[in-house]
């Protein structure tokens, strides 16, 4: 499994529009998510070791910000025919388990990914109302979800997004598993 690194944030391109199914057929269509103060969208997936280290902050970070008005989903675009840890019924198993309140939507055919440049999970994707990326970091300053006082960056960030429509300037890129493409 590769390690890699997000590329730095390019501020204000707009975000192209979606609709992805979640593992119950239920479609989710990313404009009407979008909201006044924002969305967050984090690419994940079942399998990463990154990603499951994080995933119970990632539930509690989604909550306050969805709680602030500020809407989440998730978007798993690895090749599950390969890594069926990704399944999308692994995929209702996993959102039970870290208690997850936001869609958490499959990318069947890697289009959404593609589109966004996503490169690892997790990958995060902090929109403005605009629907304009102002965010392209990780959850906080380690990247691991540390209730010890680490900077909650990822928080940080939505909240002066939901604020201002403009995203921190120093952003620290996300790390984590290469996705898996077909």
């Amino acid at each position: 499994m590769a390690l890699l690194n997000t590329p730095l944030c390019d501020f204000g391109w707009k975000a192209p529009d979606f609709t992805l199914k979640d593992p119950n057929g239920v479609a989710v269509t990313m404009s009407e998510n979008l909201g006044e103060k924002g969305l967050l969208i984090a690419f994940i997936c079942n399998h990463c070791p990154y990603v499951k280290a994080i995933a119970d902050r990632l539930a509690q970070d989604a909550d306050t910000l969805m709680e602030e008005g500020i809407n989440v989903m998730a978007i798993m675009s690895n090749d599950y025919n390969d890594y069926v840890e990704d399944s999308p019924p692994n995929m209702l198993k996993f959102a039970a388990n870290y208690g997850f309140n936001f869609p958490y939507l499959i990318d069947e055919n890697q289009s959404v990914g593609k589109t966004y440049g996503a490169v690892c999970t997790p990958d995060f994707f902090g929109l403005n109302a605009q629907g304009e990326l102002q965010y392209r970091g990780r959850i906080d300053d380690a990247g691991m979800g540390d209730p010890m006082g680490r900077t909650p960056e990822l928080i940080n960030a939505m909240r002066q997004i939901a604020e201002t429509g403009d995203g921190p300037r120093e952003q620290t890129a996300s790390m984590g598993c290469s996705i898996k493409w077909r």
